[in-house]
C-alpha cells in the first residue's frame, strides 16, 4: 500500500482549515444577521402602536368572536389542525380580521405571506403565486396568502388569484369590511368560505382595555383608568378594538405628562376626551351602511318621527354624505309619502334640494333638517303611487282607445266624435262625462288619503257632486 504524498496531505489539511474558517465566518455572519434581525424586531415593536403590540398571538387571545373562532367553529378547528382552506373574513373595522390572520401566521407550518390591496398590484400577486408554486413543487410546502382589504382589488386583480386558489397553490385568507357578495368576484367566493365577524360588545372592549393596561407588551401596569375614563373609551370606540386601544394610548401619553408621582398614572375622562374629542361612527358612502342609514332616514320621515329623522340625518352629515343625495331622497318622499295631503311639502323639498346645490355644507344642514322634520310632521298620503298601478295596466292590459268625446278636434271628421262637455260651462266647474277608456273603472288607480288637503278636497268634491245630482 502506498503512503499518501506529504504535499497532498498538507494541501488537504490546508483546504480543511480554509473550509472551517469560511464556515465559521459564515456562521458568524448568520449570528450577526440574526442578532441584528432580533434587534430590528425589538425596535419595531418598541415604536409600534399599542393596537399592533396587543394583537392576539393565539386563538385564546381573540376577544368577542365566539361564533367565528370559538370552540366548535370550523375556522378554529382548521387553524388548530393546520388544515385551513381559503377563507374570506368579513366584518366591521376593528373586529379582529387582521388579528385572526396573524394568529394563523403564528400557528401554521405553511409559509405565510401578505399582500396589501391598498398598494398591491397584479405583479405583486403573480410574484407571490409564482414563489408559492415553486415552493409547492420543490418541497411540497404550502403557502397562505393574506390579502387585507381584498375588496379594494379590482376585478382583474381578483381574477389573478382564481387559478392559484382553485389549484391550492395558495390558501387565500382575505379580509374585508365590505359585503363580499357585492365586492368580491363570485368565482373567488365559490372557492372560499365566508366567516362573518361581529362588532365587539362593551364588555369585549373593556376586556381588551384591561389586557392592554396590564400586559408587558402593552402599558405594563404604568397606567390605570378611572371609571368615567373607561366608560368614555368604550363609548368612543363603538365596538372597534383598534379605536379603543388607540384612544387609550393617546390618553396615556397625556396622563404620563401630567403625573410624575410614583405608582400608576391615572387616566381621567378629560384626558380621554382631549385625546379623542370626536367619535367617528362607521359610514360608507356607497355600500351597505349607506343604504341602511338612508333607508332608516326615509322610514323615519314616513313614520312621522322627527327625532329619528334628525338622528339619521346627523349620521349621514357626520359621515360626509353628499347633501344633494339627502335632498333628493327628501324630494322623492315629499311626493311618494306626503303627496297631496300637504302639497306644500313638495315646495319645501325643492327648496332643500336647491340649498344643497348652491349653499352646501355646513349651512345647508339646517335647511335639510327643516325639510326632514317638515316631512315627518306632515300628513301622509301615498295616493301618487297609483301611477305604478296605471303603468301596470298600460304595459300589461289590452290596447284601450281614447273615448271619442276626448279626442282631438283639429282634424277632418271630428264632428262625428261626440260632444265634449266643457266643465267650466257647468255649475261648480264639473260635469259628469267619460274620461277613462272603456274597460277601466273610476277608482282603479287613485285612492284618496284620509288626511290633510287631499282628504278635505276629496270630501268637498264628493259633496258638491252629490248636491248637483240631487
Amino acid at each position: 500500500m502506498s503512503l499518501p504524498c506529504p504535499e497532498r496531505t498538507h494541501r488537504a489539511i490546508w483546504i480543511k482549515h480554509l473550509y472551517d474558517a469560511r464556515l465559521h465566518a459564515t456562521m458568524m455572519r448568520m449570528d450577526t444577521i440574526s442578532l441584528f434581525s432580533d434587534m430590528e424586531d425589538a425596535n419595531r415593536k418598541a415604536v409600534a402602536p399599542l393596537a399592533v403590540r396587543m394583537r392576539p398571538r393565539v386563538l385564546e387571545d381573540v376577544v368577542g368572536q365566539a361564533g367565528a373562532v370559538g370552540e366548535g367553529s370550523w375556522l378554529r378547528a382548521a387553524i388548530e389542525a393546520d388544515t385551513l382552506s381559503s377563507v374570506i373574513l368579513f366584518g366591521p373595522a376593528g373586529t379582529g380580521k387582521t388579528s385572526i390572520a396573524h394568529v394563523i401566521a403564528e400557528s401554521t407550518q405553511a409559509v405565510f405571506v401578505e399582500v396589501s390591496a391598498v398598494g398591491g398590484t397584479v405583479s405583486d400577486l403573480r410574484r407571490e403565486i409564482a414563489a408559492a408554486e415553486k415552493r409547492l413543487t420543490a418541497t411540497g410546502g404550502r403557502t397562505i396568502l393574506f390579502v387585507d382589504e381584498i375588496h379594494r382589488f379590482n376585478r382583474s386583480q381578483q381574477d389573478a388569484l382564481l387559478h392559484a386558489v382553485e389549484d391550492r397553490v395558495v390558501v387565500l385568507v382575505g379580509a374585508t369590511t365590505e359585503n363580499p357578495f357585492f365586492e368580491v368576484n363570485s368565482a373567488l367566493l365559490s372557492r372560499s368560505r365566508i366567516v362573518e365577524l361581529q362588532a365587539l360588545s362593551d364588555a369585549d372592549i373593556g376586556q381588551l382595555l384591561d389586557r392592554a393596561l396590564a400586559e408587558e407588551r402593552g402599558l405594563a401596569g404604568a397606567f390605570a383608568l378611572d371609571d368615567d375614563a373607561r366608560a368614555a373609551i368604550v363609548l368612543l370606540a363603538g365596538g372597534d378594538a383598534r379605536s379603543a386601544l388607540s384612544t387609550l394610548e393617546l390618553a396615556a401619553q397625556l396622563a404620563h405628562s401630567a403625573d410624575d408621582a410614583s405608582g400608576p398614572a391615572i387616566i381621567t375622562e378629560q384626558m380621554v376626551r382631549t385625546a379623542t374629542p370626536h367619535r367617528s361612527l362607521p359610514y360608507d358612502k356607497d355600500k351597505d351602511m349607506h343604504y341602511d342609514i338612508i333607508s332608516a332616514f326615509i322610514k323615519s320621515m314616513r313614520g312621522s318621527d322627527p327625532d329619528a329623522a334628525l338622528y339619521w340625518l346627523a349620521r349621514m352629515i357626520d359621515g360626509g354624505e353628499d347633501p344633494k343625495f339627502i335632498a333628493r331622497r327628501i324630494f322623492i318622499l315629499a311626493a311618494e309619502d306626503v303627496g297631496n295631503a300637504d302639497p306644500q311639502a313638495l315646495l319645501i323639498a325643492e327648496a332643500a334640494f336647491r340649498s344643497a346645490e348652491v349653499i352646501g355644507y355646513p349651512e345647508c344642514q339646517l335647511i335639510l333638517a327643516q325639510a326632514a322634520t317638515y316631512m315627518a310632521l306632515a300628513p301622509k298620503s301615498n295616493a301618487a303611487c297609483g301611477i305604478f298601478t296605471a303603468l301596470q295596466e298600460v304595459r300589461q292590459g289590452p290596447l284601450r282607445h281614447v273615448p271619442d268625446n276626448l279626442r282631438d278636434r283639429h282634424r277632418p271628421g271630428s264632428d262625428d266624435y261626440g260632444e265634449y262637455k266643457y266643465p267650466h260651462n257647468y255649475p261648480g266647474g264639473w260635469v259628469e262625462q267619460q274620461y277613462l277608456p272603456d274597460g277601466v273603472q273610476r277608482g282603479s288607480f287613485w285612492h284618496a288619503g284620509e288626511r290633510g288637503w287631499e282628504a278635505y278636497r276629496t270630501d268637498a268634491i264628493a259633496r258638491d257632486r252629490a248636491d248637483r245630482q240631487d
